[in-house]
């Protein structure tokens, strides 16, 4: 009887582990041969959200390095420049996500719509939300992505959200806003 329990046992724990790493490959997602989490925060102070709740848009985030984009199977999903600035401290934020028509709705396929006084929330891996408020709106022409626009110093606490203003890549929608001071 020992031998059958440890048995039960060791099965157990192989289908435990097993369950667990198909949990976990499925919110990884390789990018040019990194696997990233997917709505994994590696820190508390780092997003994990990004909602705006006039589009109807909540979505977990990606980690991004500079240069790189959501990958186009994951349009539905935003992505963090992690190099940058946390959304929250000084300096300019940068969330990079899709417009254009795919097989799912895109993430920032409606924010052309969002306007000065338009609301977006940031939720941190620690669950607080941040809350932002939008100034302005710009496009930017070209083939190239927005550098300039999307990482440009500041010493506001500012997000820039950034997508395709055509759908094709050859003209940029910049979102500016600032951090919402919190009601005393």
């Amino acid at each position: 009887m020992p031998r059958i329990r440890h048995t039960t046992t060791a099965l157990a724990c192989a289908l435990i582990l097993a369950a667990a790493g198909a949990l976990f490959s499925a919110c990884m997602l390789a990018v040019d041969g990194e696997a990233k989490v997917i709505g994994g925060p590696a820190s508390a102070e780092e997003p994990a959200r990004v909602a705006i709740p006039s589009l109807g848009v909540n979505s977990p985030l990606i980690r991004l390095k500079r240069g790189e984009l959501p990958p186009r199977e994951k349009g539905t999903t935003a992505g963090w420049y992690a190099a940058g600035a946390r959304p929250g401290e000084p300096g300019a934020a940068v969330i990079i996500g899709h417009d254009a028509p795919g097989e799912d709705r895109p993430v920032f396929r409606d924010l052309h719509r969002l306007a000065a006084g338009s609301t977006i929330d940031v939720e941190r891996g620690d669950g607080t939300v941040l809350h932002f408020t939008v100034t302005r709106t710009e496009k930017a022409g070209g083939d190239a992505f927005p550098a300039r626009e999307a990482y440009a110093p500041t010493k506001e606490r500012a997000l820039r959200l950034v997508t395709c203003a055509d759908g094709r890549g050859a003209e940029h929608l910049v979102v500016h806003a600032t951090l919402t001071p919190a009601p005393r």
